[in-house]
């Protein structure tokens, strides 16, 4: 994976995060895609399918075909209520947590105890949009207690480059979501 920088948005995610012990090697990039669950590997074909779906909407819209629009919209939902259930067998509830922020490079999550800097992660990241989920693994960057729990900074160090993009989609999503929020706001205001 190339190390890149990406900007982080600050959002909760339902998470599995599974600390891992110090002699654990990383899978080579073969063994790591040979690894990932089906769920999450039909959860990203799903996410690649919808967009073009979209693209196919667009141009359906354009020669007034609302009806043929309106049965794929309906489609999409049943297939996005399945792949949902799918994914909610695959959420462990002993290592669940909720990220504070997240983005294509990096995450920040809150743990009950500390984790040492270093650590390696198995991660199991739930987006809401795209509906889909990553696996993948991480390493820890800090540490900080604040409070009663810590604040865990963690960089992705095995990531497909399809579910990189679905982060990048993802949190582009959030921050458009905030701005138009903030747009409303100032506009009441």
């Amino acid at each position: 994976m190339i190390e890149q920088e990406f900007f982080t948005v600050v959002h909760s995610l339902t998470s599995n995060i599974e600390p891992l012990d110090e002699s654990f090697l990383l899978p080579d990039d073969e063994d790591f895609i040979a690894e990932i669950p089906v769920p999450f590997v039909v959860a990203s074909e799903f996410s690649q399918l919808e967009q073009l779906a979209d693209t196919a909407k667009q141009e359906l819209k354009s020669r007034d075909l609302k009806s043929l629009v309106n049965l794929l919209d309906s489609q999409n939902r049943k297939l996005n209520l399945l792949l949902n259930f799918m994914l909610s067998q695959q959420n462990e509830p002993s290592l669940c947590h909720q990220t504070v922020s997240f983005g294509a490079s990096q995450f920040t999550y809150t743990s009950d105890t500390p984790v040492a800097t270093g650590t390696r992660l198995r991660v199991k990241l739930f987006l809401d949009y795209p509906p889909s989920a990553i696996y993948c693994y991480a390493e820890v960057e800090s540490c900080q207690q604040e409070g009663s729990y810590y604040s865990v900074k963690a960089r992705y160090v095995r990531l497909r480059d399809s579910d990189q993009d679905l982060l990048i989609k993802a949190a582009l999503y959030q921050q458009q979501k905030l701005l138009r929020q903030r747009s409303v706001e100032r506009d009441n205001d």
